[in-house]
């Protein structure tokens, strides 16, 4: 009976640290990259995603909203690898820029790109998005761009992309969703709002899944193959006699004659003898000097 009660109990520790094991890895390579379905502050999230000034990098079909910054590396690379394959799926990407505020006293953004966050809240220019994502930010200078800073106006709309960040996040939290970048945003197939701190790349499958957008997008094919010949058809150049269209060429004429007519030829007059070329002078003679030979 003691031996019954103590496999038992071992049976029961074994039991429990094999469902703690597979839960954690269910947790760990699944469930923590789904994205959160939001039930809460619905209208009020989309009402701001509305008001945002979001640039359309195309697409045409249902939005998807990509909220960042320029420094995001995990938000360029998904700009980068992912928002194609979703507008080859159709999805019309949206991306929302601001510029981080100032944190403890450290300034976390540029002028230069205070300056280019503003220009694109106002204009919504996606050619300045993609020349501004394309160039290193060191090398960026907004050069043809105002400048925000001592610019009351454009001030309050780099303020004004801010404030719409801080309370989306707010929103977000009391939801249930993690916050972090790039933040992504769309609504499944059935309707319903969801959210994703897409910053591992493990996440996108789910986001790509709701689209059913393709896994890759395929290269295009610069070479586009002519049509086929039927069997039988001669082609010109493969080396055959039917193949190689000659021209009629004139014949050949004797040495010393001409043919009349032909370019570049005078007919020859009859009785007249062509004259002889010039033969070359006679070569110089050598002279002898003390230690040198002149020609």
């Amino acid at each position: 009976m003691r031996r019954f009660l103590i496999w038992s109990a071992l049976a029961v520790v074994i039991g429990l640290a094999l469902a703690g094991g597979g839960y954690w890895a269910y947790w760990n390579f699944y469930a923590r990259f789904q994205p959160v379905t939001i039930t809460r502050n619905q209208a009020e999230i989309q009402r701001l995603l509305d008001e945002a000034s979001w640039l359309s990098g195309g697409g045409g079909g249902e939005p998807l909203y990509i909220i960042g910054y320029r420094d995001s590396a995990a938000t360029q690379r998904f700009e980068r690898e992912e928002a194609e394959k979703l507008r080859a799926g159709g999805v019309e990407t949206r991306v929302i820029v601001f510029a981080r505020p100032d944190r403890e006293g450290q300034t976390q953004s540029t002028r230069a790109e205070r300056a280019t966050v503003a220009e694109l809240w106002l204009s919504r220019d996606w050619s300045l998005y993609q020349r501004w994502t394309a160039t290193p930010s060191r090398d960026w200078t907004a050069a043809g761009i105002p400048a925000s800073d001592g610019n009351l106006a454009r001030s309050a709309v780099v303020d004004a992309s801010r404030q719409f960040v801080t309370r989306l996040n707010a929103l977000m939290r009391d939801a249930g969703a993690q916050t972090g970048y790039p933040l992504i945003i769309w609504r499944d197939r059935e309707g319903f709002l969801k959210a994703c701190a897409c910053a591992d790349v493990r996440s996108w499958a789910f986001i790509r899944d709701d689209f059913n957008a393709p896994d890759s997008v395929a290269p295009i094919d610069v070479e586009t193959p002519g049509p086929a010949v039927p069997p039988g058809v001669p082609v010109p150049g493969d080396g055959s006699t039917e193949s190689l269209p000659y021209p009629t060429l004139p014949p050949i004429p004797p040495a010393g004659q001409t043919i009349p007519g032909q370019a570049g030829t005078e007919p020859a007059s009859p009785g007249v003898t062509p004259p002889s070329p010039a033969l070359p002078a006679s070569p110089p003679q050598a002279t002898q000097q003390e230690d040198t030979t002149f020609f």
